[in-house]
């Protein structure tokens, strides 16, 4: 048998096709939109299985386990088409249409049967609270009904997309997961949708990440926008703005980097002992107790999300935000434990001082923009002192690159958003010699690592992949840098790193292999830049040459013209 897989066209409906001798089957997976204006108490997922050639026998089981498989549950069943898990807190409904038996097996369900060509059948799982009212059984026209309107939902959606460049259908396919990883009731993005999928096969670097980081979701703001989806935007702007002006972080700093999907910031990591792990990687957690960290550089993310936009005009938001940069002044000198988390030891990351430069910059970009009040004089200071800070401390003369800290000459991938931020020009010459230390030493093959752990220890046993938002950081960085064709070439072989539905997770492993939390958002999100920024680059070079007028991004503020005579600041 020959099994193929595929996302419907600009969809996330996911249909498999099974090819085999006595005939041609597919399934397609998909759920059904709600209302997204407030949180659901029931949610669908919707199995369609339909026989197009010959006859197919199928199998159908369906497990469930309930607390990361610690609590027990029961099987109830009143006919052959309807089922109910019941466990802590939650039931599980199983509906399915005629032709489609529900056989109990156990405590679960493991069914057989037989369709031929022309023949369809489905089944519903649905989750409600305990108690929840019992779903009522399928029909094939409702779920063809169902099936249109997803499709419609994606199709419809996909229509605020801006981007006309060269990869439609893998941009796309990004945005689409963007949305798929979003909480619709608060706009709040996790970083992805698992936990516990290691970053070394065997090693300990396994983590959850079900949780909306203030980084990973305020960068997306950027992305979003240029996208086109423009609600999606505003939607996380909200709820960041509400995290800054509720504060109640577990630290009582005005942020934390990671909260719940409601904006909850009690997180707290346990061990679940008793799961071996994938491929025996251990130990296996849930929840993530990086939340208490202190990392500086969430500020600056932070305060470009919601400035980017230009509407930080609402009264309650900028008191909020000027708060906090009041408070970035009097706390933005210290060590911290950086972008990558690590757990060996605070640091004066070179990254956290930059996005402290920014944070400032913005602050002061929008205040004057807007007449906002604010304390102008204390934050240029202490951005112009974070300025030479990062040029006198960050920078080693003998390896001609900025550093990952102050008290080391290791290089870090992280560094690549310095001229996507304005901080220098993409071809300023120190900024030049930089992404060429770092082409030598932390690129292979277009594919990028974070760090060298070995160089720069991070508190963790064993290595780990090339981190897939850091190739994509360097792909940006290179057609910024006027090295076109090189980006291009790096772009296209990173492409050939997704999986065969064209979704990457967080890491790429030494022989090709997908490593890490699957599909992260980051990856995804640096992707669409990549993308555009190549776009964005050729399409210059050829107006150039037809002499067409340029004209600069709406969005983005313009890099300093920090370069040689000749060279343009992005734009």
């Amino acid at each position: 048998m020959t099994v193929r897989q595929l996302y419907l066209s600009d969809t996330a409906i996911l249909v498999t096709r099974f090819m085999a001798p006595g005939g041609v089957g597919e399934v397609a997976d998909f759920m059904a939109p709600l209302d997204s204006s407030a949180p659901q108490d029931e949610h669908r997922l919707v199995r369609l299985v339909r026989v197009v050639r010959g006859t197919l026998p199928f199998t159908f089981t369906c497990r469930p386990r309930f607390d990361y498989g610690r609590a027990p549950h029961t099987l109830s069943q009143t006919d052959d088409h309807a089922a109910i898990f019941r466990g802590p807190g939650t039931d599980l409904h199983l509906r399915s249409t005629t032709g489609f038996p529900l056989r109990g097996s156990g405590n679960d369900i493991a069914s057989h049967f037989t369709l031929s060509a022309g023949q369809a059948a489905a089944v519903v799982l649905t989750s409600t609270v305990s108690g929840g009212p019992a779903s009522p059984r399928p029909t094939l026209e409702g779920i063809a009904d169902d099936f249109e309107a997803c499709r419609s939902f994606w199709l419809e959606w996909l229509r605020s997309c801006t981007y006309q460049g060269r990869w439609q259908d893998i941009v796309n396919r990004s945005a689409i997961t963007l949305k798929l990883l979003t909480y619709a009731p608060t706009g709040a993005p996790i970083a992805a949708a698992t936990m516990g999928l290691p970053e070394q096969i065997g090693g300990e670097r396994n983590w959850d990440y079900r949780y909306t980081w203030i980084r990973d979701a305020a960068l997306s703001v950027r992305t979003l926008i240029d996208l086109g989806f423009h609600d999606e935007a505003q939607a996380f702007r909200r709820w960041l703005r509400d995290r800054i002006e509720a504060g109640g972080t577990v630290s009582g700093d005005p942020l934390q980097i990671m909260y719940r999907v409601d904006g909850d910031p009690h997180l707290t990591e346990e061990i679940l002992d008793h799961l071996e792990g994938y491929r025996g990687s251990r130990p296996v957690r849930a929840g993530n107790a990086a939340a208490d960290q202190l990392q500086l550089d969430i500020y600056g993310e932070a305060s470009d999300a919601l400035i980017v936009g230009g509407d930080i005009g609402a009264i309650r938001g900028w008191k909020a935000l000027s708060d906090v940069l009041d408070w970035l002044a009097d706390h933005w000198d210290q060590p911290d434990e950086g972008i990558w988390e690590t757990r060996g030891g605070r640091q004066n990351f070179t990254y956290s001082r930059l996005m402290t430069w920014v944070a400032f910059d913005r602050g002061i970009h929008a205040a004057r923009e807007f007449s906002r009040p604010a304390d102008l004089m204390r934050w240029t200071k202490e951005r112009d002192t974070v300025f030479r800070q990062i040029v006198e401390r960050g920078w080693r003369e003998k390896r001609k690159a900025f550093v990952q800290h102050y008290d080391t000459d290791v290089l870090d991938a992280s560094l690549l958003l310095m001229p996507e931020f304005g901080f220098l020009s993409p071809r300023d010459p120190d900024w030049l010699s930089t992404l060429d230390a770092m082409d030598e030493e932390l690129v292979s093959d277009s594919l990028v690592y974070r760090y060298d752990p070995a160089a720069s220890p991070d508190g963790l046993i064993g290595s780990e992949g090339t981190f897939n938002l850091c190739s994509f950081f360097y792909v940006e960085a290179l057609a910024r840098s006027g090295r076109v064709n090189q980006a291009r070439h790096a772009f296209d072989k990173m492409l050939t790193y997704a999986n065969h539905v064209g979704l990457f997770a967080e890491e790429i492993g030494p022989s090709g292999e997908q490593l890490g939390n699957f599909p992260q958002a980051f990856t995804h999100l640096a992707l669409v830049n990549a993308a555009m920024a190549i776009d964005d680059e050729l399409s210059k070079a050829t107006r150039h040459r037809t002499g067409d007028h340029i004209r600069p991004s709406a969005h983005r503020l313009t890099a300093p013209a920090e370069s040689a005579p000749g060279d343009g600041g992005r734009g």
